[in-house]
């Protein structure tokens, strides 16, 4: 897949670092005490506890990974009226969402975009691109910052956490078992487990990684449709429909918005066929009718 989340990443990369430390030191062969069977109730607890750590794992450090991913600069001090407007705007639709002061950034891209991450709902971070500082008229940019500000008071990346721990017990699970399968009827191996499930539960890992993140693609794409609408109300629709439009009059400005980090910003461009299923945003023109026929 190409637009993979932040989280996604990070998770895949803690769940990879975990299976290859457990098998280096011994640990989750999870057979019966005959040594010839798995124990499928222990590996499924084993597989949750794990599962939902590394998700975990990856919520705790998305605020950082943003921060250093796309450089953003936190503004402690606004530096001039339009950090200051920035600052102000989004305290404002912060206190109207119900959720705590964000920390409030920019970073250095020429591409209009937002994201908005964090593990916890009043400690979150919301950033702009300089780009779209620079482009954008105060009523669009304040609808993209209470489009963000959605994403933190609906609580989306909670609800990923919760997501992706369960689709990593799976993940882990599936992958172990196919390696043993693979140990014992592939290589004929009749008692503990040899290197063939080792490797084999790695690859399943990955590959299974992929097709599960079509599950998280999708809730992406919903949370998009709820955000739109939640900023909507929250700001105005007219200025929300011309964010959107706005973004696509500049669609034919190069996309420097790190692949990991899509899963967070506003932007998104078109796909067809099997691509459309890794999309982390439905296509701009879905979102604008979404908006057009909205009751509010």
């Amino acid at each position: 897949m190409k637009r993979v989340g932040l989280f996604l990443l990070t998770n895949i990369a803690v769940i990879l670092v975990a299976s290859i430390t457990l098998s280096l030191l011994g640990v989750g062969s999870f057979l019966d005490e005959s040594g010839t069977n798995l124990n499928l109730q222990s590996l499924l607890i084993f597989c949750f506890v794990f599962g939902m750590t590394g998700a975990v794992i990856s919520l705790l450090l998305s605020k950082k990974i943003a921060i250093w991913t796309t450089k953003v600069r936190i503004i402690d001090m606004p530096a001039n009226q339009q950090e200051r407007w920035l600052v102000d705007t989004t305290r404002e639709l912060a206190d109207r969402a119900g959720i705590g002061m964000p920390d409030v950034g920019i970073f250095p891209m020429e591409q209009s975009n937002a994201f908005a991450t964090g593990a916890n709902r009043n400690k979150a971070l919301m950033a702009v691109s300089s780009g779209m500082l620079q482009r954008f008229d105060r009523g669009e940019l304040r609808a993209v910052i209470g489009h963000e500000i959605a994403h933190i008071a609906n609580g989306d990346m909670i609800t990923m956490t919760l997501l992706q721990g369960v689709i990593n017990t799976f993940v882990m699970f599936l992958a172990r078992v196919a390696g043993f399968v693979v140990d014992r009827v592939v290589l004929k191996n009749e008692r503990g487990l040899g290197i063939g499930y080792y490797i084999t539960t790695i690859i399943m890992e990955i590959l299974l990684m992929i097709l599960a993140s079509i599950i998280i693609m999708y809730f992406s794409r919903v949370r998009e449709f709820k955000a739109d609408a939640y900023a909507a109300r929250l700001t105005r629709r007219e200025d929300m429909i011309g964010a959107l439009k706005t973004l696509k009059r500049e669609m034919n400005i190069p996309d420097q918005m790190p692949e990991s980090l899509n899963a967070f910003g506003i932007n998104a461009g078109k796909r067809e066929g099997m691509k459309a299923l890794f999309m982390t945003h439905p296509p701009l023109d879905a979102r604008i009718k979404a908006l057009e026929e909205l009751q509010i």
